[in-house]
């Protein structure tokens, strides 16, 4: 295996891309896109498999160990079960992961394990089905949940479930957190960022006021628990979940499962970022909350590594310190990527 570490300006180790396969959704999440979806990108502007592949080998080649698909949804584009086995099998690529809502994973997740995905993260926001179909416009909460039991029936480890946490929509964190009690479920609690926001991505009228703290969504989980005469959550010491992102880890005792905090509003996590990501239609983002974007799609149709790598280490040497509490994008969440 290559033992290439690939750094940006700030002496960060960058070991993780996440590539958006797809700008398609069998969902309209009220956060991530408008009702009507956005103007879908044309087939020629979406990255080819094998430029997936392409980038995918340059990027292993410079240190890149980990990599995770996602969308929109990415199960929804077709022949993903052998972009995940070619991606499994490309020379240093130690990890292939991916973000979906779950709902196609009762069909899919068997063959996405052979073909070697090692992990899912599963999107859910709520527990309420009459909330869920809200959030989600056209969802069903059963589709979801039979999706994170087919995830672990096919044995998928971890199983991550990740949920927006939004003050407006009063979401029960404790019943959350519980589904880590009796299963190897990993719940994770996202700070709310507000994304997007152009033309075609207005919002959805959440704002500031509804973003909860990590902190006090803990304190949240903890006060019921302590009401309803359970032990509150403890930092989880040996149970962490395998994973390259920067959640932090609590757990009921004696549970199988842990409870993530992922804090970027309150608690930055900047100085430790690792990753770099594509978007479907082949720009790499160094930054989440940036408008910089780098074209490496010609390069990878081209098929030549060396341009593949040029626009690579452009990106990574132009990856930002931080984000600069900089909230909203040009582009929404479909359009970046999940």
């Amino acid at each position: 295996m290559n033992g290439a570490l690939m750094k940006d300006a700030h002496g960060r180790v960058i070991d993780y891309l996440r590539i958006s396969i797809t700008d398609r959704c069998n969902l309209r999440c009220i956060y991530c896109m408008p009702e009507d979806g956005v103007t879908p990108l044309c087939h020629d502007d979406i990255l080819r498999f094998d430029e997936i592949v392409a980038i995918v080998r340059v990027a292993a080649s410079s240190g890149i160990r980990r990599v995770r698909l996602t969308g929109g949804e990415p199960l929804v584009r077709k022949g993903v079960v052998n972009l995940v086995r070619e991606v499994a099998n490309i020379p240093g690529i130690e990890d292939v992961s991916l973000t979906t809502n779950g709902i196609l994973l009762p069909r899919m997740a068997w063959d996405l394990k052979d073909a070697g995905l090692k992990r899912v993260n599963i999107s859910l926001d709520t527990l309420d089905a009459a909330q869920f179909t809200e959030i989600t416009r056209v969802g069903c909460l059963q589709d979801t949940i039979d999706g994170i039991e087919a995830a672990l029936e096919a044995g998928f480890r971890p199983v991550k479930v990740n949920a927006v946490a939004v003050r407006r929509l009063n979401q029960d964190f404790y019943r959350f957190a519980r589904m880590s009690v009796d299963r190897p479920l990993h719940m994770r609690f996202i700070e709310y960022m507000p994304v997007g926001g152009g033309e075609e991505d207005p919002g959805c009228g959440w704002d500031e006021g509804d973003v909860i703290t990590c902190d006090e969504i803990l304190s949240i989980i903890n006060d019921r628990a302590v009401a309803e005469g359970s032990s509150p959550l403890v930092p989880a010491e040996k149970s962490r979940p395998v994973g390259g992102g920067p959640a932090s880890y609590y757990q009921f005792p004696g549970a199988l499962g842990t409870v993530g905090f992922i804090s970027p509003r309150s608690r930055h996590f900047c100085s430790s970022c690792n990753r770099l990501r594509c978007t479907a239609d082949g720009k790499i983002m160094p930054c989440l909350f940036s408008d910089d974007r780098y074209d490496i799609k010609a390069a990878a149709a081209s098929g030549d590594e060396g341009a593949i790598r040029a626009v690579l280490n452009e990106a990574m040497g132009r990856k930002p310190d931080e984000h600069h509490h900089r909230v909203g994008t040009e582009r929404g969440m479909s359009q970046i990527g999940g």
